[in-house]
């Protein structure tokens, strides 16, 4: 009975899961004769030329790849390359296009049509700024026995003041400032501080780190994965602190203190942002971890307590609300481990953009909300500062099945509770109403917390 009953449930879990064959045989017609075309999203890590993710060609026109099984109701981004993100596919007039996704369980074959590629649209040109500039085609990393391309915008008075600048270091230079270089779109980096000078507002100086393309997953990860490798973020981050700073210092008009340094990415350069942030407190003052990959490597947590808080830092945390979530479950928890090492509320931010995904345009829309606060004392502008408020529950001790907090809902907020030990037992991350099902909290006490645009507001709870 017993072995009849295992069987039972081994066939429902082969029942929930589902594969996906996917066959491309519409490709636009420049497309080379010889070409490779790979499959690039969240299951693989981005990664563009990933040989595991190939497309086996079985005809002159017709490539097909079949995905691993997945539970039902998966939901994967994908994109297609010919094998890096300079060849990534575009839209119809070479425009950028939205990431693809899939939900697993919703059919087992698709046939998506690629309608262009980056690499041969015929669109192009610099859409940098002419204070855009690139210090090295191949800066030498020792720490990595490498070489990299740097880009760096000054601020549009550069060349005609005295004055020095606070630095922001990001990674995925390729993406920051031009279209024509980029694999996915541009932050528009320098466009948008440009914006902000025309409007009397202070902007630094930038300095953008290309990716290493294959080499991205193990230079922006500190420890290895053990289905995507990597492991040489520490080399990595040692190259900004120990190399290419000291260098930017002695070369450009720059304010080198750590109040005046910032590190910025996205994704995995979030979660190497992270890294170098913390371990490197007496360099970095300031944080901007955009979709940060936690999910890398549960080394991130360990790694997070044994770098406490040693000085004043302003960490902002963002994620688009169609990430998944995983992705903001683990940026929430990150939060409160930040406020248990010792950080305090006004140094955090950590905000869910509603409806958005995990892709260049997202993080395009709110660099400017980052950069103006995180670099709040320098713009001189006071009404970015993070509010922090208490919240009304209603009952409270709570005997009930309902919970009633005082506060209007808002698209896009979202909370937490926790037990008093951290641990997250209740999440919403969109919430619709200010009536919470308490119903399977045990009795014992615990704190909510509620994120509300850059406002942050908790109580304590004690449920009998």
């Amino acid at each position: 009975m017993v072995r009849f009953i295992s069987i039972i449930f081994f066939l429902l879990s082969i029942s929930l899961r589902a594969q996906l064959t996917i066959i491309i045989d519409s490709v636009p017609g420049n497309t080379p004769v010889d070409s490779e075309i790979y499959f690039a999203g969240d299951v693989n890590s981005w990664e563009p030329g990933d040989d595991n993710y190939k497309f086996n060609k079985i005809a002159e026109h017709k490539w097909e790849l079949q995905l691993d099984a997945m539970d039902h109701g998966k939901v994967i981004l994908f994109k297609f390359t010919r094998g890096s993100w300079a060849t990534v596919e575009k839209g119809a007039d070479g425009e950028e296009i939205d990431n693809r996704h899939f939900t697993f369980g919703n059919g087992d074959t698709i046939r998506p049509v690629i309608l262009n590629w980056a690499d041969l649209s015929g669109v192009g040109g610099s859409t940098a700024s002419v204070n855009v500039s690139i210090i090295d085609d191949s800066f030498y990393m020792p720490q990595l026995e490498r070489s990299r391309r740097l880009w760096i915008y000054l601020p549009p008075d550069y060349e005609s003041s005295n004055k020095s600048y606070p630095v922001l270091y990001m990674h995925d230079g390729q993406n920051l400032f031009d279209e024509q270089t980029s694999y996915a779109g541009e932050w528009e980096v320098d466009e948008t501080l440009d914006k902000l000078f025309d409007q009397g507002i202070n902007v630094p100086i930038v300095v953008g780190i290309d990716n290493g393309g294959t080499l991205r997953i193990e230079e922006y990860t500190p420890w290895p994965n053990p289905q995507y490798g990597g492991g040489k973020g520490s080399d990595y981050i040692d190259f900004i602190v120990e190399t290419l700073k000291p260098f930017v210092d002695s070369a450009y008009r720059s304010l080198g203190d750590r109040e005046n340094t910032a590190i910025m990415g996205s994704s995995l350069g979030g979660l190497i942002s992270h890294y170098g942030a913390l371990k490197y407190q007496d360099v970095f003052s300031k944080a901007g971890l955009f979709s940060p990959s936690y999910w890398f490597s549960d080394s991130v947590w360990a790694f997070t307590d044994s770098y406490p808080k040693k000085y004043a830092m302003k960490i902002y945390q963002m994620a688009g609300g169609q990430e998944g979530n995983d992705m903001i479950e683990q940026m929430y928890l990150m939060d409160v481990r930040l406020m248990d090492i010792g950080f305090g509320t006004d140094e955090l931010c950590v905000k869910v953009v509603p409806n958005a995904q995990h892709n260049e345009q997202l993080w395009r829309n709110d660099f400017e909300n980052a950069y103006l606060w995180l670099f709040e004392d320098y713009v001189g502008i006071d009404d970015h500062q993070q509010n922090v408020g208490t919240l009304i529950l209603m009952p409270n001790p709570a005997d009930k099945e309902c919970l009633i907090v005082d506060y209007k809902p808002v698209a896009g907020d979202s909370l937490m509770i926790m037990d008093m030990n951290g641990k997250l037992v209740l999440s919403d991350t969109n919430i619709i109403s200010n009536r919470l099902d308490i119903s399977t909290l045990k009795t014992g006490s615990y704190i909510l917390r509620l994120y509300s645009r850059n406002k942050v507001s908790q109580a304590k709870l004690i449920k009998l």
